[in-house]
């Protein structure tokens, strides 16, 4: 699906393996509303730290949820940031620097994170990147578009067969990502969910 937004947004890891939000995520990427970016550096520590939480997961289940997120999302995937990261400094933790020279290569206006500790004001606004929670994140596109945003969510609980959701427990599975902000404005939705 073509964007038609310039809006762009880089995932961090640490939002793609709660799977019911970055099932939220990947819905909400193919809205059109914003681009959805990521690297393989980043899908890679996703991978390793879903195989460290839940090990009842399977390598290969995993390396094909990367496989759809690359093949799904268009033009998802950032490349040649490498070269950047030695020059990135003043993050709190060096190996948070991938992260923001995907960001600034891949043009994202905002990095969708939970950690936002790890990327300071100070240092994305060099680069007039932010760093946004994914709870803020996801409720500024409500803001902007609650249809899209419902159809999005509508579709991912859809998904949810084994067993079925309730609209009630789909979003009591968000609540428990940390995401009040947006579980409050799709409750008063739920119609549409």
């Amino acid at each position: 699906m073509p964007h038609s937004s310039s809006f762009t947004a880089l995932y961090d890891a640490n939002v793609l393996y709660p799977a019911p939000l970055r099932d939220l995520l990947m819905w909400l990427a193919l809205t059109g509303l914003f681009r959805a970016k990521w690297t393989e550096t980043i899908l890679e520590e996703y991978a390793r730290n879903l195989v460290i939480k839940r090990p009842d997961i399977s390598r290969d289940k995993i390396d094909n949820i990367k496989h759809l997120m690359n093949k799904h999302v268009c033009d998802a995937l950032i490349e040649g940031y490498q070269n950047l990261i030695p020059a990135i400094e003043g993050l709190p933790d060096p190996d948070d620097r991938h992260v923001l020279a995907a960001a600034i290569v891949g043009r994202a206006d905002i990095i969708v994170t939970y950690n936002l500790r790890d990327f300071p004001e100070t240092v994305l606004g060099q680069y007039n990147i932010e760093a946004q929670h994914p709870d803020e994140f996801v409720r500024h596109l409500i803001d902007l578009n609650e249809s899209l945003v419902c159809s999005a969510a509508k579709k991912q609980r859809a998904t949810l067969n084994n067993p079925p959701k309730s609209v009630e427990e789909f979003l009591d599975g968000l609540a428990k990502q940390q995401l009040p902000l947006t579980v409050a404005a799709l409750r008063e939705l739920g119609e549409f969910l």
